[in-house]
């Protein structure tokens, strides 16, 4: 029995919900710059609930990616059919690659920061954010270039379960 290349539902499931996980973090981060240096910095106590769920989201985010990874590793994804440059394919991978370690990266720098009041924590999870969020524009300007320019269809893989 041959598989048809692409996700299964709950792959392009964990897909969007950890896009949208990071992009809320992203945008709602200064509240855990706030809390991060009112315990660090001035030794007050952290308060609101915008600092928890910067945290609580950060660790589903790990959770997430690590099943994604999981599953990846199980049920695959399949081959998409070559639709460009061989350096293009290339650079597709790299980008995922450097996607999933950041996906990794930053919920565990974060991590550390937080529970363990490592400065230096603080300060390469903020870059590996950055990070993530320009390759994940990358990423997502490259599946619409697919999707539209080249007209192959790559993104509807993650959009219709095989």
């Amino acid at each position: 029995m041959t598989r048809k290349p692409g996700y299964s539902g709950l792959q392009i499931g964990l897909h969007w919900a950890v896009a949208a996980l990071v992009l809320f973090n992203y945008l709602f981060g200064e509240t855990m710059e706030e809390a991060f240096d009112a315990v660090y910095e001035e030794g007050q106590l952290a308060s609101g609930l915008g600092y928890q769920l910067h945290v609580w989201v950060g660790l589903a985010v790990l959770a997430m990616a690590s099943l994604r990874l999981a599953l990846r590793a199980i049920l695959g994804g399949g081959p998409a059919a070559s639709s460009g440059p061989a350096l293009l394919e290339k650079g597709a991978g790299a980008i995922h690659a450097l996607l999933y370690g950041l996906m990794f990266a930053v919920p565990l720098l974060g991590a550390a920061a937080w529970y363990a009041g490592i400065e230096d924590a603080a300060d390469l999870h903020v870059l590996a954010v950055d990070g993530l969020m320009i390759l994940a524009g990358l990423h997502a300007a490259a599946a619409l270039f697919h999707q539209f320019v080249l007209k192959d269809h790559r993104l509807l893989r993650m959009m219709r379960a095989r």
